[in-house]
């Protein structure tokens, strides 16, 4: 009875082992879920940022969210952008204090928080004629993981069964990349067992 009992905690710890060295892996996944829904926006599109440009057009249909890029690409020599600290300096092109100042003609802002982010030309001139951004970041799209969740049923008899069969029975695959159910499962059994 001890040597039935040995292998099949020994079935769960490599059952435990491989979901979590599966996991840990990614499943070959080279880039995250953050990275795949990061989305760049040229402010004012091929124009970018320029008098000519109808920014206000431009970001009404437009969703930005956290780990979003926003770029501007302007004319160093005649422009600045200046990111204000509320809606009302941005409303009255009050540049005089402003939180940030862009001067490089072409500046990336990485979107890292929920929250309304406030843009204008460093000119208030050109700030009254429209070449102003309120940017209203919202939060993360979620993955595809966390939108359809797998869910996995198996019971006490199909796990002891699997585990008797031992690893190189196809009575139990494990897909190439292990989802979190199966890390919490096998954690689970090989923490009951210990």
């Amino acid at each position: 009875m001890e040597g039935e009992g040995s292998g099949y905690r020994m079935g769960l710890l490599l059952v435990s082992i491989i979901v979590v060295v599966s996991v840990s892996l990614g499943g070959g996944r080279g880039v995250s879920a953050e990275e795949a829904t990061e989305i760049h926006h040229v402010v004012g599109g091929d124009r970018g940022w320029d008098i000519a440009t109808d920014i206000a057009a431009w970001s009404a249909d437009r969703v930005f969210r956290v780990g979003d890029k926003i770029w501007f690409a302007y004319s160093a020599a005649g422009e600045s952008i200046v990111e204000l600290g509320s809606r009302e300096e941005l409303e009255a092109c009050d540049v005089t204090n402003p939180i940030r100042m862009y001067t490089d003609g072409l500046d990336s802002i990485t979107l890292e928080g929920v929250g309304s982010r406030f843009f204008a030309s460093g000119r208030p001139e050109n700030c009254r004629k429209g070449l102003k951004l309120n940017v209203d970041v919202l939060p993360q799209q979620p993955t595809q993981m966390e939108m359809n969740p797998l869910t996995i049923t198996i019971s006490s008899h199909e796990l002891l069964d699997a585990v008797a069969a031992g690893p190189t029975s196809a009575a139990f695959p494990l897909p190439a990349a292990a989802p979190l159910p199966l890390l919490v499962l096998g954690l689970l059994c090989f923490l009951h067992i210990f």
